[in-house]
């Protein structure tokens, strides 16, 4: 049987095509002609080796996005917001750039929630933001509903939590003996890992509701961030952080993670499974810790990123 040439799939466009999307540029191969939007040249050849079109274009720069409108049908949004402002400049630029689209899958954050005091947290509780990051984030979300409306695109919104995989897991912290809340004052927090993400953001792409309805992006796991930690610890063999109360704590660890040490809450993915009728390859942290902790060692790869 005679395969179509990628000049005759549908066109989808990545826009931000980091970690996770370099993770779903597989899964679209032989579905799509897909173009990822980078403001980097030097990544060019590393997109066209993992089977993309490269287009340089920046989205701080709206009038380097103009070729973008036409461009594709179908279009994964996985761009951060710029680092300051309580707008996110750069999901407005590129809703303005891109007129109308058949399909979008935003990937937002579950810290559109705010502090949730630990309660089981469903799509349907209105956002409460505590910080700017987060206030970007819902921003951006009202700004694509509008734009969907307006140009009857067909708008999903994923609110993702912590992302981990091999290489996002918090072992340079353990090492460095950085510490944790104690039991009493923990808070939980939320997991998906990054292959999984990918596969979720491309089912989204076919199966999700549209009309800017929302899904958690979460596993399984019911743990706190303490536990997180502990369980990285034994799986790597490492020492487990020292627990401190939260008054001790806030003069030893960094804003950031700080913030992330602040906001409580249970991501509820029921909508995940049900709509998008996602089967989980790592289901919780401790399936996946398993994995990884038997894998080998690939050295130099590991970066600190929030949990």
């Amino acid at each position: 049987m005679i395969q179509p040439s990628a000049f005759h799939r549908p066109r989808l466009l990545i826009v931000g095509c980091g970690d996770v999307g370099m993770r779903l540029l597989p899964l679209l191969a032989g579905r799509f002609r897909v173009f990822a939007l980078t403001s980097r040249r030097e990544r060019c050849a590393e997109l066209r080796a993992a089977g993309a079109v490269p287009l340089v274009a920046d989205l701080d720069l709206p009038a380097s996005l103009q070729r973008l409108r036409g461009l594709a049908d179908w279009v994964v949004h996985l761009a951060p917001p710029q680092p300051e402002g309580a707008l996110d400049r750069r999901t407005r630029h590129l809703a303005a750039a891109l007129g109308s689209v058949k399909r979008l899958v935003y990937v937002s954050t579950s810290g559109v929630y705010g502090d949730c005091g630990g309660v089981l947290v469903r799509e349907s509780r209105p956002v409460a933001p505590r910080n700017a990051r987060a206030w970007r984030r819902v921003d951006a979300e009202r700004v694509l509903r509008a734009w969907a409306l307006a140009t009857g695109t067909h708008l999903s919104i994923l609110r993702v939590p912590g992302i981990y995989a091999a290489d996002r897991l918090p072992r340079k912290r353990l090492e460095q003996g950085t510490p944790a809340l104690r039991a009493q004052d923990d808070v939980y927090t939320n997991h998906i890992h990054a292959d999984d993400l990918a596969r979720i953001v491309l089912l989204a792409l076919f199966r999700a509701r549209g009309a800017g309805r929302t899904v958690h992006a979460v596993d399984d796991t019911r743990m706190k961030m303490g536990e997180y930690f502990d369980a990285v610890a034994d799986a790597f063999g490492l020492a487990r952080p020292p627990r401190l109360p939260r008054a001790e704590l806030e003069a030893v660890v960094t804003p950031a993670l700080l913030s992330f040490m602040s906001e409580s809450r249970r991501l509820d993915n029921t909508r995940l499974k049900r709509e998008l009728r996602v089967r989980l390859r790592y289901p919780d942290v401790a399936t996946a810790l398993a994995q990884l902790a038997a894998a080998p060692v690939q050295s130099g790869t590991e970066t600190e990123r929030p949990a």
